[in-house]
C-alpha cells in the first residue's frame, strides 16, 4: 500500500505542473484586455500602464506564469481584478457552495443508481429491469436547463413547496439550506443516478455470474445473502472508483445548475469572472477544481485497494 501511494504521488506532481501550465497558457486565449476593462471608460495611457504593472501584465508570459505559481506555493492564488478581494478568500467563501450541491446530488444519485442497478441485475428480463433501463434511458437523455426549469414550474410556481432560486448557507439556517439546493441537486444527480445504474447492473451481473457466487449458492445460502455479501462487494469495486471520478465531474458540472438556480457557488463566479476578463479568478478556480478532481482520483486508487484486497500484493 505504502508503494502505491508513494508511487502515485510521484506521478501527480508532473501531473498539476502540467495542468497548471495548461490552464495559465490557455488563459491566454481568452479575447480582451483586462487592463482595459479595469480602466472603465477613462482609458488614460498612465492608467493602463500602472494596472498593467501591478498585475504584471507588461511582463512576457513565462515570467506572469512565474509570479503566480510562487503565488501559489505560498497560498496566493492572485486578486480579482474586478472585485479587488484575494482569490483564496473568494474561492473559500464560494467552494463550500459548490461542495454542499456536489454532495447532495451525489447522495441522491446513490440512493437512486445502485439500488435500482442491484434490482435490475437480480431481476434481469422482468418488468422491473425493462423499468431500470428506462429510468436510465431517461436520465441521460434529459437536459439539465430543461429539467431544471420543469421543477421550478412545477414545484415552486404551481405547488409553492420549494424556492426558486437563491441559496442560504447550512449554518444559517440549515432547513431553508435543504430547501433551496434540492432541487438543484436532484438535477445533477439525475444524470448521475442513470449512470450509476448501468455501472451497477453490468458489475452485478458480471459478479453474479462468477464462480464464488455459483458456489456460495451451491452452499446452500440465502439468496439476498448471495446478493449483497458476496456478489455486491465485488461489483462495487468499478462502481466506487466511478463514483469517486463523478464526484469531481459534478462540481465542474455544476456551473449551468447553479446559474438556473441563482446559486452563489463555483459556477457563477466563473462564469461572472469569464465575461469579465477576472483572469486571477479563472485560474484560481480551475486550479482548484483541477486539484480537487486530481485528488479524488487518488482517493478512487485507494478505495478500489481497499474494496479489493487482491489488489493489494
Amino acid at each position: 500500500m505504502l508503494a502505491f501511494l508513494t508511487q502515485r504521488l510521484l506521478q501527480i506532481i508532473p501531473t498539476v505542473i502540467l495542468v497548471s501550465m495548461l490552464i495559465f497558457g490557455l488563459q491566454q486565449l481568452l479575447p480582451g484586455d483586462p487592463a482595459l476593462i479595469m480602466a472603465g471608460e477613462e482609458r488614460d495611457p498612465k492608467v493602463l500602464a500602472e494596472i498593467r504593472e501591478q498585475y504584471k501584465l507588461d511582463q512576457p508570459i513565462p515570467v506572469q506564469y512565474l509570479y503566480w505559481v510562487k503565488g501559489v506555493l505560498s497560498g496566493n492564488l492572485g486578486e480579482s481584478m474586478r472585485l479587488k478581494a484575494p482569490v483564496a478568500a473568494l474561492v473559500r467563501d464560494k467552494l463550500p457552495v459548490t461542495l454542499q450541491l456536489a454532495a447532495m446530488a451525489l447522495l441522491i444519485a446513490i440512493c437512486i443508481g445502485i439500488p435500482a442497478g442491484i434490482i435490475s441485475a437480480v431481476k434481469r428480463d422482468t418488468a422491473w429491469d425493462y423499468a431500470a433501463n428506462l429510468f436510465a434511458l431517461w436520465g441521460l437523455s434529459t437536459p439539465n436547463f430543461w429539467l431544471g426549469i420543469l421543477m421550478i414550474f412545477l414545484f415552486s410556481v404551481t405547488l409553492g413547496w420549494l424556492p426558486a432560486s437563491g441559496y442560504v448557507k447550512l449554518d444559517e439556517d440549515w432547513k431553508m439550506s435543504l430547501a433551496t439546493t434540492i432541487m438543484p441537486a436532484f438535477v445533477l444527480g439525475n444524470a448521475l443516478a442513470a449512470v450509476l445504474m448501468r455501472h451497477t447492473r453490468g458489475a452485478m451481473l458480471q459478479a453474479m455470474g462468477a464462480d464464488y457466487v455459483r458456489t456460495a449458492r451451491a452452499k446452500g445460502l440465502e439468496e439476498r445473502s448471495v446478493v449483497l455479501k458476496h456478489a455486491l462487494r465485488n461489483a462495487m469495486t468499478p462502481v466506487v472508483t466511478l463514483l469517486a471520478l463523478d464526484f469531481g465531474t459534478l462540481l465542474s458540472g455544476a456551473v449551468l445548475t447553479e446559474q438556473i438556480f441563482t446559486i452563489p457557488g463555483f459556477g457563477k463566479l466563473i462564469v461572472d469572472a469569464v465575461f469579465n476578463r477576472d483572469y486571477a479568478v479563472v485560474q484560481g478556480v480551475v486550479l482548484v477544481t483541477s486539484s480537487v478532481y486530481i485528488f479524488l482520483n487518488l482517493m478512487a486508487d485507494i478505495a478500489y485497494l481497499l474494496i479489493n484486497p487482491r489488489l493489494r500484493g
